[in-house]
């Protein structure tokens, strides 16, 4: 069919716009996949907790930021990108805010652990013991080695893979492009937490 054709009729111009929509449309959302394309969202006003007996990531940094509450508010983070991460024992648990209840999710015990891809968490607190491989700290934010990267002229630091065994953490957000959750369990609780 020529092209001249196609652009004569209505339904032909349609799809020869759709076209390159699609094209983009579908770029942006590989990019998005593959956590080259940040993905910003409002955060609930709660953090929540995040243990794990350890956590086996490669592809890691670390650098500052903010998250924004719906009110429009910003709380500072510490935003980590973890490329592939395992997580053995997983627990993640928040409080219901103004109720003795809360929510708790487990995961990735009997040695199968929870394992996530391009994985962003934004936190305010880190507890664990820690081993980075080829570590480089004081790199700019923006030349990081992982996709997702921060402020041109901040601080930061990024490794070849990271290991944190007994892993507790506060945070306000976690997302990844894939999260696979072995033997999940998510209960609502008397307000129990993971530590």
């Amino acid at each position: 069919m020529k092209l001249r054709s196609l652009a004569a009729k209505r339904a032909g111009r349609v799809a020869l716009a759709a076209v390159p929509v699609g094209i983009a449309a579908a770029l942006l959302m590989t990019g998005v996949a593959n956590g080259a394309v940040p993905v910003a969202f409002t955060v609930s006003g709660s953090t929540f907790q995040v243990a794990a007996s350890q956590l086996e990531g490669t592809g890691f940094s670390q650098y500052a930021g903010n998250v924004t509450l719906k009110d429009g508010s910003t709380h500072p983070v510490s935003v980590a990108n973890i490329a592939s991460a395992k997580l053995y024992d997983l627990c993640q648990s928040v409080a219901v805010p103004g109720m003795p209840m809360g929510l708790k999710i487990t995961a990735g015990g009997d040695g199968t652990p929870a394992t996530a891809s391009n994985m962003q968490i934004g936190m305010t607190d880190l507890q664990g013991d820690a081993t980075f491989n080829n570590i480089r700290i004081g790199v700019d934010a923006s030349t990081v080695n992982t996709d997702a990267k921060g402020t041109a002229g901040d601080f930061a630091q990024d490794a070849d893979s990271v290991e944190i065994k007994n892993l507790k953490q506060t945070a306000w957000s976690t997302q990844a492009s894939v999260f696979n959750l072995a033997g999940l369990h998510l209960q609502l609780t008397d307000g129990q937490t993971c530590f």
